[in-house]
């Protein structure tokens, strides 16, 4: 486990389910809160979120609307994460 990983424990459950997951799955914010904190996962949903605004941003996971990739910056309601589809 890298330094930046450990350091970092909402980035590593979120890179390590999507990775689990594969290209063409995705996960569910509240696994990724719920790895993190099995009792307050409630109160890490927010981390959840900004995290993976970051990492879609580096293009390293894409957050899924309804199916379809939306930008990081301007989406609403239910979503989920996973692994950028191959072009």
């Amino acid at each position: 486990m890298s330094e930046e990983a450990s350091a970092n424990p909402v980035r590593e459950a979120i890179l390590n389910l999507v990775n689990e997951r594969g290209v063409g799955k995705t996960i569910c914010p509240t696994e990724a809160a719920r790895a993190v904190s099995e009792d307050k996962w409630r109160r890490a949903l927010t981390d959840v979120r900004a995290e993976a605004v970051r990492l879609a941003k580096a293009g390293e996971i894409a957050i899924y609307r309804k199916g379809k990739p939306v930008d990081p910056d301007a989406f609403k309601g239910v979503y989920r994460l996973g692994l950028p589809r191959q072009s």
